[in-house]
Parts: structure tokens; C-alpha cells; sequence
């Protein structure tokens, strides 16, 4: 028979399932995948549950509902100062992933160049080899990721469409600065490009700094397209409501990418995200706070057990050094190994590069219920004895 797409044919399922498989086979504690283990806010799932039962449950606006794009247009404003026209600028999507396929398959074309910045989120290099375009690859470095100018300047050229910007960034839990920002902005206008941001985890941030969105930066507001989720914002990832933000230029194309993928996104779902988008401020700053806590939950222990924690600035998880503990093998065999022997299932951070990239360093999830995290501990330094002694 003739072949399938070649870009899809066997490609491997994505790390964050097979572990997730693995955790399941061993009855382990799954902190790899990014969910977490609780529901988000009651009132936002009541708000879905009441609008599913009066309805109505037929096809909602393309675009989205208007309560929705209106919510997201307000958000805008109210975080970044952002002045947004709901009904020309705004799209929901189902889940950031669409978002992004749509950007990608709207923007970019065969013979383009799309620079990503690893480690990079898995879909990012399927979607862009997809379009036909070709990927640039630019590493930011454990264990600061810090993006170098004279690095990211070689990627640019003149074949670029645009960079992928992953900011907060996973798995890397980089926050990227104001200076790296302004860089990234100079060299998209340098080259006339497009920056699509993914900035899912933006209300997730753990400086006094808060999110910058690209798009705030000067000449950046009709080149990026800015990407966020409820399913992050409201720990609500199986309902895959995202939105974009974009020129209306740019975003008619990717409204028609989005009409031929998946054309809309419930109806209950989307009023839901609007009214928990509405909620006061100290809901955001308490969302913030008890993952910050999490995150101090884990790192000190485990700074314990040996690994060397890098730093977390925002998004929910965080990326350790094993090499500190003499395991012989690269972070592949070391997860295998934790999941079988410890009960415990993280991510290798090695899964997250297109390229060559480091062999010691995996991710662990913290968005979990606190007793979870820390029986994961108590497994975990179970089985650093073990390893000690062996």
C-alpha cells in the first residue's frame, strides 16, 4: 500500500503518556504528566454544569461565545494593558494545542523557517514539520536556560516566518526576562516575523515579576499571536478550552485553520472559563501561592536526597540533576528505573529536544494534592538508600 504521512507514521507516543502508562502498570505515583489531581474551582464547574442542562447545546458561535471572547479581550487589559477588540481579536480554540496548530497551519508555509527554542513542548516540532516548514533549532542551557544573543541571532534569516515562544517555559519552569523579551522582539522586527506564544502557564509565575506577553513590547502588538488556556488557569486540562489573541490581519487566517480542524468548542464549557475569568484577583494570587508552596514542598527534600534542583520561576514543575547521585545511565533508563523500583514516574527532560539534549535531568509534576507529594518523597528516599547500597 502507498505510505501514510510520513511527518506521523511512526512517531513515538509522546513521553508524557508512556510514563503515564508506566505509573499505571506499577502503581506508581505519576509526577510526569502535567495535570492536577484535583478539579478546579466548584463554582466555574457548576457554572458548566448548569449551562449544559439549560442549554443551549447546539453549535456556538465559530469564533467562540461572546462571553467568552469578551472575558479574554477584558483579561487583557486587566493584567497587561492591552487594548484587544473581542470580536475581530479574540478565538477560542479547543485547548492551546489547536491554538497552536492553527497559528502554525495559518502562518507558516512549505520552504519557511519556524525557530524553536529547546526544550520544547513535544507538539511543537510535529506541527511545524507538518506545515512543511523547516525548524530552527535554538538550545537555552541548564541550569539557568539562559537565551544568548549571538545564539538566537544566527537562527534568524531571511526564510524565517517565526519563532515559538514558550513563555513560562516547559519543562524548564524559565521565566524568560525583560532583556530576552526585547531581544526576541528586535529580531522579529529585524527580519519581519511572527512570535506565536504559548504562554498557558502565564498566571503561574513565582518572582515579583510578573508575565510579560511579547505582545506588549513595542512593534510586537501585530506580530505575535498569544496563546492562553483554561485548562492551566482553572486546573481544568480535560475540558481543552484555549484562546488566542491576534491582529485581526492575522487572526482571519487562523480563525479558518480553526473552522476546518475542530470548528468550535462546547458551548457550557466556554460560558464556564468566562465566568471564572471574571473572578476577583485574589483567586489569581491564591493560585500562585498554593503551587509556590508546592514547589517548596518538593525541592528542599529532594535537594536532600542529592539532586541538584534547578531554579523554578513559574509553571508546575521542576527540573533536577540525578548525575549527583552516580546513577550509571542516561534520564530515559533513570525514569525507567524510578518507576519500576521507586514507584514514582517523572518525565526525561531529554524527550523535550528535537536535537542532542542533556542525558541527566528529568521533570517532576508538583500540582499535586500535598499527601501525594510527599508519599512520592518517602518513596523516593526509600529508594535512594536502595541505590546507595547497590
Amino acid at each position: 500500500m502507498k505510505p501514510t504521512n510520513s511527518v506521523f507514521t511512526g512517531i513515538e507516543t509522546t513521553v508524557f503518556e508512556r510514563m503515564s502508562r508506566l505509573a499505571m502498570e506499577h502503581q506508581a505515583i505519576n509526577l510526569g504528566q502535567g495535570f492536577p489531581d484535583v478539579d478546579g474551582p466548584q463554582d466555574v464547574r457548576q457554572v458548566a454544569a448548569d449551562t449544559l442542562m439549560e442549554g443551549p447545546n447546539q453549535y456556538p458561535p465559530m469564533l467562540g461565545v461572546p462571553a467568552l471572547r469578551q472575558a479574554v479581550a477584558d483579561n487583557n487589559k486587566r493584567f497587561y494593558d492591552l487594548d484587544v477588540d473581542w470580536q475581530s481579536e479574540v478565538l477560542v480554540t479547543s485547548g492551546a494545542t489547536e491554538a497552536l496548530a492553527d497559528s502554525i497551519c495559518a502562518l507558516v508555509e512549505p520552504g519557511d523557517e519556524v525557530i524553536l527554542i529547546e526544550p520544547l513542548y513535544d507538539c511543537y516540532l510535529s506541527l511545524v514539520k507538518r506545515a512543511g516548514a523547516t525548524p530552527v533549532f535554538v538550545q537555552v542551557t541548564p541550569p539557568n536556560w539562559e537565551l544568548r544573543e549571538e545564539t538566537l541571532r544566527k537562527a534568524f534569516s531571511g526564510k524565517t516566518k517565526a519563532i515559538l515562544l514558550n513563555n513560562p517555559m516547559n519543562p524548564s519552569a524559565k521565566v524568560f526576562s525583560t532583556k530576552e523579551l526585547q531581544l526576541i522582539a528586535d529580531l522579529c522586527l529585524e527580519f519581519d516575523c511572527y512570535a506565536i506564544c504559548d504562554e498557558v502557564y502565564e498566571h503561574i509565575v513565582f518572582s515579583k515579576d510578573k508575565h510579560k506577553p511579547l505582545m506588549t513590547l513595542p512593534g510586537m502588538r501585530d506580530r505575535c499571536i498569544r496563546i492562553g488556556s483554561a485548562g492551566k488557569t482553572f486546573s481544568l486540562t480535560g475540558w481543552k478550552v484555549g484562546y488566542i489573541t491576534a491582529a485581526s490581519n492575522l487572526l482571519e487566517p487562523i480563525a479558518k485553520a480553526h473552522q476546518f480542524i475542530t470548528f468550535t468548542t462546547p458551548p457550557n464549557l466556554q460560558k464556564a472559563v468566562a465566568y471564572g475569568l471574571s473572578k476577583e484577583d485574589d483567586y489569581y494570587t491564591s493560585l500562585e501561592d498554593d503551587l509556590r508552596a508546592k514547589r517548596d514542598l518538593i525541592t528542599k527534600p529532594l535537594e536532600d536526597m542529592g539532586f541538584k534542583v534547578l531554579p523554578c520561576e513559574g509553571t508546575y514543575f521542576v527540573t533536577c540533576d540525578f548525575s549527583p547521585l552516580g546513577f550509571k545511565g542516561n534520564d530515559v533508563d533513570f525514569c525507567q528505573k524510578m518507576v519500576e523500583q521507586a514507584g514514582v514516574a517523572a518525565v526525561p527532560i531529554s524527550a523535550f529536544y528535537g536535537t542532542e539534549g542533556p542525558q541527566t535531568f528529568v521533570r517532576f509534576c508538583f500540582c499535586k494534592k500535598d499527601e501525594v507529594l510527599q508519599e512520592a518523597l518517602g518513596r523516593l528516599r526509600a529508594w535512594m538508600g536502595e541505590l546507595a547500597v547497590s
